[in-house]
């Protein structure tokens, strides 16, 4: 994210320092400045393509893979809308494991506990789904229909889910992504470029780069 973070604009705020004077300003980067993927582009499914995350991939892996820049891993993330990489994006191993360890406290809890129970998919004799798998029941939970004999059946399709199963489920469904087709990158890329850019016509206005917050200060 390195890139990205550079090609943030500057904002001159004004300093809080104990011994700061009226007129002093620290210059920081302005963080309330976020680059997004064109509407036309992002809702353009053929400007995608579809990505599974292997192992420990992080974003800089998988843009060198697939834009042969590590730095364009900012684009891995604008493309699937993940902010916060920490939940938005599969954990390592190792991580993994702390994290379950932390949660449910010993490998008994994890492996062993029911944590819910979800349906299996039933189907009538001609391969018709009557009812979906995955969906939340009850662990006593009937299905009742009518067959092709007329006759009422009663299913139970409560399958149970342990703790290990349902934080996995969490985690594999992190690993596919879209990505942004390659040749769509210099266009985000000037795109961000203008988005990252002040535009005359403020009072706080500097520079492109640079803008300057009000000097305002409040007195108890």
């Amino acid at each position: 994210m390195s890139d990205y973070f550079s090609r943030l604009p500057d904002l001159e705020y004004v300093s809080r320092l104990k011994d700061a004077k009226i007129s002093d300003y620290i210059t920081v980067k302005n963080f309330f400045k976020k680059g997004i993927l064109r509407e036309d582009i992002f809702q353009n499914l053929a400007a995608f393509q579809k990505y599974r995350i292997i192992g420990d991939e992080r974003p800089d892996n998988v843009a060198k893979k697939i834009y042969g820049n590590s730095k364009l891993d900012w684009i891995v993330l604008l493309s699937n809308n993940v902010i916060h990489i920490q939940d938005e994006w599969p954990l390592t191993q190792t991580d993994l494991d702390d994290y379950l360890l932390s949660k449910y406290g010993n490998y008994d809890t994890l492996y062993q506990d029911i944590h819910h129970y979800e349906s299996k998919e039933i189907k009538d004799a001609n391969g018709v789904i009557l009812f979906p798998e995955g969906l939340y029941v009850d662990e006593t939970y009937e299905f009742i229909y009518t067959n092709p004999s007329g006759i009422l059946e009663k299913r139970r399709p409560a399958v149970p889910i342990t703790n290990y199963q349902y934080e996995m489920k969490i985690e594999d469904a992190k690993r596919n992504i879209d990505l942004l087709m390659p040749e769509y990158v210099n266009l985000v890329i000037d795109d961000l470029k203008s988005i990252m850019q002040y535009k005359k016509g403020s009072t706080q206005y500097v520079s492109e780069t640079l803008k300057r917050a009000d000097n305002i200060r409040l007195y108890s």
